[in-house]
């Protein structure tokens, strides 16, 4: 059964990250509240399979473009020495 629960002096920076993550996926503040809770108290294990799923779907939104082999290569080595 669903509960209140007030939150009393939240940080000002805190809560304006609330707020801006509200407005941003258009819900309350209360509802961000809550999945945000979720996320950190009840995080879900993703299987394999689901996070290659997602790795492939936002590849998939990426703009196509030609690498530069050589400077990936420095960029990778850049502080191993």
């Amino acid at each position: 059964m669903p509960t209140t629960l007030t939150l009393k002096n939240i940080p000002d920076d805190v809560y304006e990250r609330l707020k801006a993550a509200a407005a941003a996926h258009h819900r309350s503040l209360n509802g961000e509240a809550i999945v945000c809770l979720q996320t950190v108290l009840l995080p879900r294990r993703m299987s394999v399979e689901e996070r290659l799923e997602r790795v492939r779907r936002l590849r998939s939104t990426l703009k196509k473009q030609d690498f530069d082999h050589d400077l990936i290569t420095t960029f990778k080595n850049e502080g191993r020495l």
